[in-house]
């Protein structure tokens, strides 16, 4: 039953979906070009709400959760399991006030609307995945904004998308680049559940009436540690809210 209303809805959804992406297009370009980078980010921010607001006409339900107290004007790395390209709205929208920045494809960059162009003024990096040297010099240009800025950034440790939610074993090399510019950064896991189930048909017809939840874990100081012993607490904490410990 989900699936055939997924055949009804997913094309309203797309329609939303599309028609947000280009009209904030010249928002984001009027912000950025008149009124500079905070002007920019709210336009980013305010877009990504109302894609949040799309995934209702689904019928699917998004629940953020934060009971941490995490600290104001102190760089931070997210670190979250990947279950789709949905994960991302939910996640710039409820973390917009940490300006939390993300680590993309370079592909991504460019072709579309609204979201290329905050991937290339926002404060992004753009990794070229067949350039090693070029990917390090972009996370480690993040890394220098953030100790700068007090920005904090998002980075999914997988790697990629996990098509069935099971989470796989993150890698450390993106943190590891982070925290060698940004070392007063706060390590912090948020475990996204349900969100794979959205495309679990492929992009046509998504799935409907779902609860998804994104909660934020508590914060790892890494005082020293290795980066391995860190990205492990946080995948054991991950997967133990998803009831995969």
């Amino acid at each position: 039953m989900r699936k055939l209303f997924g055949y009804i809805l997913s094309p309203i959804h797309y329609i939303c979906f599309g028609l947000l992406l280009l009209i904030f297009h010249p928002i984001q370009w009027l912000c950025f070009n008149a009124f500079g980078y905070r002007a920019h980010k709210r336009s980013v921010d305010a877009l990504n709400f109302f894609l949040v607001c799309s995934y209702y006409v689904l019928g699917d339900i998004v629940t953020f959760k934060n009971e941490q107290n995490l600290p104001e004007g102190r760089p931070m790395i997210f670190v979250a399991n990947h279950q789709s390209l949905y994960d991302i709205p939910v996640l710039i929208w409820y973390l917009r006030k940490y300006h939390a920045k993300f680590i993309s494809k370079i592909e991504l960059a460019k072709g579309i609307p609204s979201i290329s162009y905050n991937l290339r003024h926002g404060g992004a990096a753009n990794i070229d995945r067949k350039d090693s040297r070029q990917s390090i010099t972009e996370i480690a240009k993040l890394g220098m904004r953030m100790k700068e800025n007090k920005w904090s950034a998002m980075i999914f440790p997988e790697g990629t998308r996990s098509p069935d939610g099971k989470v796989k074993m993150f890698q450390a090399g993106g943190v590891a680049t982070l925290l060698k510019k940004c070392p007063e950064a706060l390590i912090v896991p948020v475990a996204i559940n349900n969100s794979w189930k959205m495309v679990r048909y492929g992009q046509f017809p998504l799935n409907t009436f779902l609860s998804m939840t994104w909660e934020v874990l508590p914060p790892i100081e890494p005082d020293g540690r290795s980066i391995e012993d860190l990205l492990k607490e946080a995948e054991k904490g991950i997967k133990k809210k998803l009831g995969q410990g």
